[in-house]
């Protein structure tokens, strides 16, 4: 598979997710591209804007194996990672496998759960491993979960442990409709449709196999400059640097930005990186991984106050030779 194969599979799957998820184009590909490095994605938002629409659609056009897990309050972490159950006539255990064992996992409203179910999944999102009463079992590849949850100020909610914030890739405002025309797009869709849930009528657009190879390409077949290089973790250090930061983005997030930054000049048919890769995910990558101190907290200040201000202070490369 070569650059131009790629971006022209990536732009069928974004084209088939974007015939029911419709008016935001670039979140579907922030999605796809987080996916194509196997991160887990966190769609923050309030309800109703299609996060668990967006997330479904992925399952089925990417022709993977995907399960659904609501969190609720009495979720359990054995409901999630399964468990061993004693079969008498057998004299022995038999593992009963959960909803994890999956190559991708709707976590829908994970934050309604409290942390210790939420914590259940951390092995999971890093190791692609889940251990079961002191036995560990790998989890087919490609493995990653797509989570939701409303604002932490709702009614019901948890926050989720900075622990686990950092083992997602992105985290994604899914936004209301950009423009009355995109509003009016769904509601002539949703008739047209004559369901809920459109999502049961879409086509896989490739298959496991298929999605494999492109994850390998984006792993071995990009080139990354110095210069750019460079450029990650001067970003990275500066938005650490802030004095408004308690704790900032760790060499995971910096790491996480170089993978989707990779994913992100594929879909736009290149094989090397350039700064507005790096640029364009950013904000997404590294917004949730920044621990504001209390006293700029209280004042309104944000993750993303921080990195707006380091992709402000960080010079970008000029003249370099990406290719």
């Amino acid at each position: 598979m070569d650059a131009k194969e790629f971006k022209d599979l990536a732009e069928n799957i974004v084209g088939a997710i974007s015939s029911v998820y419709i008016g935001n184009e670039p979140v579907v590909r922030k999605t796809l591209a987080a996916a194509l490095v196997n991160g887990n994605v966190l769609f923050e938002d309030y309800p109703g804007l299609g996060k668990t629409l967006l997330a479904k659609a992925f399952g089925r056009v990417l022709g993977l194996k995907y399960t659904r897990v609501q969190f609720t309050p009495d979720l359990l972490p054995a409901d999630i990672l399964g468990t061993k159950v004693w079969r008498q006539n057998l004299g022995t255990f038999e593992l009963i496998k959960g909803p994890v064992f999956t190559n991708v996992l709707l976590a829908d409203e994970i934050n309604r759960a409290p942390p210790k179910t939420q914590s259940a999944l951390l092995e999971a999102m890093e190791e692609r491993q889940v251990t079961i009463e002191g036995e560990t079992f790998s989890l087919e590849r490609p493995f990653f979960v797509m989570a939701t949850q409303n604002p932490i100020e709702f009614e019901g909610t948890y926050p989720l442990p900075e622990a686990q914030l950092d083992r997602f890739l992105v985290r994604l405002h899914v936004g209301y409709p950009r423009t009355e025309e995109d509003e009016l797009a769904i509601l002539e869709a949703r008739l047209s449709w004559g369901k809920d849930d459109p999502t049961t009528d879409l086509k896989p657009v490739i298959d496991r196999e298929t999605f494999i190879e492109m994850q390998e390409l984006v792993e071995n077949g990009v080139y990354v400059s110095r210069d750019v290089l460079r450029y990650i973790v001067n970003l990275v250090r500066n938005a650490r640097a802030d004095s408004k930061v308690e704790a900032g983005p760790s060499p995971r997030g910096a790491i996480a930005l170089m993978k989707i930054a990779k994913a992100n000049a594929l879909l736009d048919g290149r094989d090397f990186v350039i700064p507005d890769d790096v640029k364009t995910l950013a904000m997404d990558v590294l917004a949730h991984r920044v621990v504001i101190k209390a006293e700029y907290s209280f004042e309104g200040v944000g993750g993303e106050d921080v990195i707006k201000d380091a992709l402000k202070k960080t010079p970008v490369p000029k003249g370099a030779e990406y290719e």
